[in-house]
């Protein structure tokens, strides 16, 4: 089954399925990977250098025997890099064995020590999250833009950005606007105020953790699983087709061979199938008293409703 696709603002076209690698481990990657491009049909991966998993989804699309020109790639800068985004954006290309990306997104709006007690997650003596806050994120985002003009990636967009975050730190000073914000959207955090500002400066919105995160808790809810009976889909399908019937990109994760192939082929059915109305209930689900997020925290207001 073909995937469909969302056109960037720049005009580069990104399917709207992708399999997110996210915990993820390098073990068990590859072979889900593989699995995911030359039997199910994914032409999108979702990467992050923070995943430590680069190097096996490289090999992946490698042995898949897919065209690299076929598969949308996207990896991420993290935070300790936001001083050094190309040579960030070097390394992940290292790892993948390729010579550029389809979109490199900035993780997270929070520049954190590059000369910390940790390469990853530094942290102060009261044990909180060491982060520069005198850093400009404009400053991150004209790398940003200047590793694009290099061709070395197709898009770049942002990670966990606000609204407020936008308007401040990037849109004002930017020559490129972001093509993507890749965001937690769920059934329990639609975040509805925030995703009609982003069309609004045409900026797509990718949805991770599309069921919930460790434990997949969405998939007990009973809106999403009435609806989900009413058409012969799986819970799952429903939860991971509304955000795609929404034209939102969904990045559902798994290792396991026969999920990623159901996530896949049920999730468009249900884009597909879904009605107005069923799309209203689930709109409504999280208003009714179930707003949850499952992201972590970084100690710090990012600019959210609903925070943490």
């Amino acid at each position: 089954m073909a995937c469909p696709s969302i056109k960037l603002n720049n005009g580069v076209e990104i399917p709207i399925l992708g399999l997110g690698t996210y915990k993820s481990p390098a073990s068990q990657v590859t072979d889900a990977v593989e699995f995911a491009i030359k039997e199910a049909g994914y032409r999108h991966i979702d990467c992050a250098w923070k995943y430590e998993n680069e190097k096996e989804v490289g090999e992946a699309m490698r042995r898949s025997g897919v065209p690299r020109s076929e598969i949308f790639l996207t990896s991420k800068l993290w935070s300790t890099h936001h001083h050094r985004v190309e040579a960030a954006l070097d390394e992940s290309l290292a790892n993948f064995g390729t010579d550029y990306l389809d979109l490199y997104l900035v993780h997270w709006p929070v520049h954190l020590n590059p000369c910390g007690n940790h390469p990853q997650i530094p942290t102060l003596p009261d044990g909180s999250r060491d982060i520069m806050h005198d850093w400009k994120l404009r400053d991150t985002w004209s790398q940003m833009e200047a590793v694009l003009k290099k061709g070395k990636v197709r898009a770049i967009g942002v990670s966990n950005f606000s609204e407020r975050l936008l308007e401040q730190e990037i849109l004002p000073y930017a020559e490129i606007v972001p093509a993507i914000n890749q965001l937690e959207v769920h059934l329990y955090n639609p975040q509805h105020k925030l995703l009609a500002y982003l069309r609004s400066k045409g900026i797509v919105t990718q949805a991770y953790s599309p069921l919930g995160s460790s434990g997949s808790p969405l998939l007990e809810d009973e809106t999403a699983r009435a609806i989900a009976a009413k058409h012969g889909l799986q819970p799952a399908d429903v939860l991971i087709g509304y955000l795609a019937a929404k034209d939102i990109v969904v990045l559902p994760k798994s290792v396991t061979p026969a999920r990623i192939a159901d996530n896949y082929t049920g999730a468009l059915a249900a884009a597909k199938t879904l009605t107005k109305e069923d799309i209203a209930l689930l709109d409504g689900v999280a208003a009714s008293g179930k707003q949850k997020r499952f992201m972590r925290t970084w100690g710090i207001d990012l600019g959210f409703d609903n925070w943490p």
